[in-house]
């Protein structure tokens, strides 16, 4: 503050709080405490004579269980952008600072010094009013903004160790001499201060700085009682009033300073706004101090009478072991209830998380199965069994008449069928590659276009558009998918192939054989797999195949039986589904680790609402 003030102190004072009704004794949710003069060393650890006991302290079930929620809490990230998280993190890097930097140390010693801080808009006169109080310029005053760019906490000699550790607001590193570094706490002994109270000096909470608001914000967290300063022309701003709303819903305990009342019937003026405004923030019961506009001394300090109100009060405040811990259990209490509210938001939160990851999974689940329906009907429609496929068959078997003789004379024709494949090898490894390329091309479209869908739902969902934003390569198939679906077809024709050699063990005919009848035969196995309805021939199959199911059904049953025919079609079919299924899961599982990467946890609601339910069964004992 500048010295350019006219006064008539006592007379300003007089005419504003008359109407205001100025009140010194300290308020609980608007019950007064009363102040008696009683000299207590508050750093002291047990009960002596002329002092009230020491407050006991809570039970470890409440701490342990604030603790839970730290580390449960610390640990989270509500990684889906979903219109829940943004507010959800504010909250939770809210809850940890309130936690580490005010519950957990007050609750550690509840009988310790009470930590007023002292916060308030540019130029309120914060740090002037700090500086009179404690009747020397300990936190810099100026014409510059923004003025405190460091906090500092004032305390009594006898308080120094206290506030001195990193207890309170353990990020902050102390220091004895002024900074400029905004994560550091001053802190300054001042022995006209009273012992068991201490003053710190908060940035301004409408800085133009932002780290400056953000630590104002902290610092007024960490308070065992706001002291707000705001002055006759700014009385009105909106953040000011947004920020004691949040302290009154927080429960903390909160007093005022208004600053700079001028004369000629201002305090008229400003009186039953002021107290209309306070009644609707539900603050009426709040104290209040009035300091009227007036000259500075030599040092840049109020004088003692124009503060002695408020310094009055807040000695007898310090020197009252029981009025401070009404004011600690006020604010701790109030601090503890909002945060099982803040935990609603975030199991909430959580459970969007939570819901939004289970969608995102269940799209692709849909897209991949799509794939799998897709490429399992077009194994079963006979739709491989055409073009080229087709014409290296009929090449294998050779002419028409053949496959004519094959149908009418199965039992004495088996060992020519054999004589045939075995004299032909090039046209039977022809159609295995032209069936295999088949095969390849229906994997292939299946998964791309199940790429394709899954990319196209995660794009109409905000959480799976930001995901897919990181990782745009998902909209398309892995580029090794080719390599790995010709490893699956080599690995399936292989696998038929050991299937036939094991069913043949005790076959005579196939047995004796050579190794390529086990080849051949293996062909009409693949065959028979891409047969529409399992050995049921119709109309339609004999026409896409020109009679290739009938000859392959007929060649087989000839060697191994009806029945072992069916189980070995069968299982070959269901080889192939299974190699199929574990190539789309692994092409999803692409979608799933971009997802799980997230780091959505799905026990994070049970877990904060449990401790939410410990929090509140603990919460009397900071009453007592």
């Amino acid at each position: 503050m500048i010295a350019l003030r006219r006064i008539d102190a006592h007379a300003h004072y007089v005419a504003l709080t008359s109407r205001i009704g100025h009140a010194l004794p300290v308020t609980t949710q608007g019950e007064s405490v009363s102040a008696r003069s009683a000299a207590a060393d508050p750093s002291a650890d047990g009960p002596s004579s002329g002092r009230p006991p020491r407050p006991r302290q809570p039970d470890q079930s409440l701490v342990g269980a604030l603790v839970g929620l730290r580390d449960t809490v610390k640990g989270t990230r509500f990684a889906l952008p979903l219109p829940s998280a943004e507010r959800a993190d504010t909250v939770a890097g809210a809850m940890v600072a309130q936690l580490d930097d005010y519950l957990l140390p007050r609750l550690e010693r509840l009988d310790a010094p009470l930590l007023v801080v002292v916060g308030g808009s540019t130029g309120a006169g914060k740090s002037t009013l700090v500086n009179s109080l404690v009747r020397t310029p300990i936190s810099p005053a100026g014409v510059l903004r923004p003025t405190t760019r460091a906090p500092v906490l004032v305390c009594h000699p006898a308080d120094m160790a206290w506030f001195s550790r990193a207890n309170l607001l353990p990020s902050l590193t102390r220091t004895t001499g002024p900074s400029t570094d905004p994560r550091s706490l001053q802190v300054v002994s001042a022995p006209a201060l009273s012992p068991g109270l201490a003053l710190l000096d908060a940035p301004d909470i409408d800085s133009v700085v932002d780290a400056n608001r953000q630590l104002a914000g902290q610092l007024l967290a960490a308070a065992d009682l706001w002291l707000f300063v705001t002055t006759a022309a700014r009385y009105a701003d909106a953040v000011p009033w947004t920020l004691l709303q949040t302290a009154r819903n927080r429960g903390t305990a909160v007093s005022l300073v208004l600053d700079r009342v001028p004369g000629g019937g201002a305090a008229d003026e400003i009186g039953p706004h002021l107290t209309q405004m306070l009644r609707d923030h539900d603050l009426g019961g709040v104290p209040l101090f009035v300091l009227p506009e007036t000259r500075l001394d030599s040092q840049g300090l109020l004088t003692e009478g124009q503060i002695a109100p408020l310094a009055d009060w807040l000695g007898r405040l310090a020197r009252d072991a029981e009025a401070r811990a009404a004011v600690v259990r006020q604010t701790v209490g109030g601090a503890i209830d909002a945060l099982t509210i803040d935990v609603v938001i975030l199991a909430a939160a959580a459970e969007d998380q939570v819901g939004a990851a289970r969608a995102l999974g269940e799209a692709v689940h849909v897209a991949y199965r799509a794939a799998t329906e897709s490429v399992e009907k077009g194994i079963h429609d006979g739709a491989l069994l055409r073009g080229e496929v087709l014409a290296r068959w009929q090449e294998l078997v050779g002419t028409g008449d053949i496959m004519r003789a094959l149908q009418a004379r199965v039992g004495k024709l088996r060992d020519r069928a054999v004589a045939a494949f075995t004299g032909r090898p090039a046209p039977g490894e022809q159609f295995q590659q032209a069936l295999g390329s088949g095969l390849a091309v229906l994997l292939k479209g299946a998964a791309t276009d199940a790429a394709e869908r899954a990319g196209t739902a995660w794009r109409a969902h905000p959480s799976g558009a930001a995901l897919l934003d990181a990782a745009p390569g998902l909209v398309h198939p892995s580029e090794d998918l080719g390599e790995r679906i010709d490893r699956l077809i080599r690995d399936w024709q292989r696998s038929v192939l050991e299937l036939v050699r094991t069913e043949a063990g005790d076959k005579r005919v196939v047995a004796k054989a050579s190794a390529y009848a086990v080849n051949a035969t293996g062909l009409l196995v693949m065959v028979s797999v891409f047969a529409a309805t399992a050995f049921i021939p119709t109309g339609a199959e004999i026409a896409v195949a020109g009679g290739t199911t009938i000859a392959a059904q007929k060649v087989l049953e000839a060697i191994f039986g009806d029945q072992a025919v069916r189980s070995l079609a069968e299982r070959a079919r269901r080889s192939l589904a299974e190699r199929v299924a574990a190539l789309f899961d692994a092409e999803a599982e692409r979608f799933r680790s971009v997802l799980d990467g997230a780091g959505v946890d799905e026990e994070l609601s049970p877990r904060l609402r449990a401790l939410s339910v410990a929090i509140h069964n603990a919460r009397p004992e900071v009453d007592e």
